[in-house]
């Protein structure tokens, strides 16, 4: 996920070094009057903050809007508001069975004693979340760690002040501040909120920032999990229909202006079918936007330095040889309202600025290749992004690439579908980040898994008493049987 923007974003909601640590202090001796909050109270939160998404639409949408210059309001609900709901509700329908104690085997030698695993909130959480859809980064993840018995202190970004705000006040309404609060700020902030204490701390962004955050969280031992990007390839086999992949791939290259972390960032397609590929992307862009970028569906850059950086991107391709296809021209009433158009990139060098960086827009590369295999090889030859979409109906061709390349996820036939899965885990691997979130590992990242044996010996005789010292043939016997 990218991290850069200028300065035009100071009216997020600020917060100080001491007001940090006041805060922390609050939930921390919050957490250890209140332990372990019942099921019945776990839920009663989950379903408020359910609520307050709901009833809160048109103020979420506006402020949204007001962020990104323009952002389509359906994808707003789509993405910060329904996504999210699901992923709320998913958690508060299952979260009983979450929560009970789960059964494991117990080795011959130690019968009749029992295992078991108990989960056990950690505490206080700490959650940093992005620009890109901060409503969704936020109180999915808030979700999770309510759902674990936590308390939650969440790092708004600096470059959505209005989201932010609203945010910060909707929550603010609904939760005690012991139990969850909200904070704005800049780098400073950011670097301060890392360093803390936390009893967890996941945070959302880019590669090089992520790595900062581990070194801050490092001195205190904070466990972390790390959601970041990377170039997402899209691979499309030559059984795939080009039409039916075109179709997708633009859906997610242009939902939020590909301006997400999980967005294919490059396609590769057979031999000699790039200019099937812009044939089709350019039939369906002018069919699934008739006003083209200018119109209500098609959401701006969120600031002036990203829209000034794709172009750049753009330019460095074209000046090292590559064929730029932007999908319709970009005029100057575009580049007011930062709508940046698709551009399509066809075979641009490997070491191009647009094959080296995570692209965080409307600009696709699109490379040719001889076949799977060798798509799967360039794609290895990068670091391990965060998601993998490949177009085949071969299971031969499906099952090779799911064994041959590593990915934090996957969407065979679409794409981004697997972050929309309520039932499934999110994250990364490798340089797109580490940890899982969304669903039961969700629950299971903000929560202590605690291993718990139970000795039940017949009074005051159990089997291991065998193994006390002093040591005789029985004993050895014993150790002998175990393998010793």
């Amino acid at each position: 996920m990218m991290s850069m923007h200028d300065t035009a974003a100071q009216d997020a909601p600020s917060a100080d070094s001491a007001e940090l640590d006041a805060v922390l202090r609050q939930q921390r001796n919050a957490y250890e009057r209140a332990r372990s909050p019942s099921l019945i109270q776990r839920r009663k939160a989950l379903r408020t903050l359910s609520r307050l998404l709901q009833d809160n639409r048109d103020a979420i949408v506006a402020a949204l809007h007001s962020d990104f210059g323009h952002r389509s309001s359906d994808e707003t609900r789509i993405a910060e508001i329904g996504a999210t709901v699901a992923n709320i509700e998913f958690a508060r329908r299952h979260l009983a069975a979450w929560m009970r104690p789960r059964r494991r085997s117990t080795s011959m030698w130690f019968l009749p004693g029992a295992n078991r695993v108990q989960a056990q909130p950690l505490g206080v959480v700490g959650i940093m979340a992005p620009w890109n859809y901060p409503i969704n980064l936020a109180v999915s993840p808030l979700a999770s760690a309510l759902a674990a018995g936590n308390r939650a202190m969440i790092k708004m970004s600096e470059y959505t002040p209005a989201s932010s705000q609203l945010l910060k006040q909707l929550l603010a309404q609904a939760f005690d501040q012991d139990q969850v609060a909200v904070f704005g700020g800049g780098p400073a902030e950011s670097e301060h909120f890392s360093a803390l204490p936390f009893d967890h701390l996941l945070f959302t962004g880019s590669t090089a920032v992520g790595r900062k955050v581990m070194a801050a969280a490092a001195a205190n031992l904070t466990p972390l999990t790390l959601e970041l990007g990377g170039k997402s390839p899209v691979i499309v086999a030559s059984d795939y229909p080009m039409e039916e992949a075109a179709s997708r791939v633009l859906w997610g290259k242009t939902t939020n202006a590909g301006q997400t972390c999980v967005a294919p960032d490059y396609v590769l397609v057979p031999q000699g079918r790039a200019r099937d590929f812009v044939i089709w992307m350019s039939r369906h862009y002018r069919q699934r936007f008739p006003d083209g970028a200018q119109g209500q569906d098609y959401s701006s850059i969120i600031d002036q330095r990203n829209y000034q950086r794709l172009g750049q991107l753009v330019e460095t391709a074209q000046s090292g040889g590559a064929e730029v296809v932007p999908l319709e021209p970009h005029t100057e009433a575009l580049a007011a309202a930062r709508k940046f158009p698709l551009t399509l990139i066809l075979n641009p060098a490997d070491d191009s600025r647009v094959m080296r960086e995570e692209i965080f827009g409307p600009v696709l590369p699109v490379l040719e290749v001889p076949d799977v295999d060798h798509a799967v090889q360039r794609i290895n030859a990068g670091e391990r992004p965060l998601a993998l979409y490949l177009f085949s109906h071969s299971e031969k061709i499906q099952q090779a690439v799911m064994k041959n390349t590593h990915a934090g996820g996957v969407t065979i036939n679409d794409v981004m579908l697997q972050y929309l899965q309520v039932a499934q885990p999110f994250g990364g691997v490798g340089a797109s980040g580490f940890g899982r979130y969304h669903g039961r590992e969700g629950f299971e990242t903000f929560s202590h898994m605690k291993a718990v044996f139970v000795q039940r010996g017949f009074g005051r005789f159990t089997g291991l008493k065998l193994l006390y010292p002093p040591y005789g043939p029985l004993s050895r016997r014993l150790i002998s049987l175990m393998g010793g």
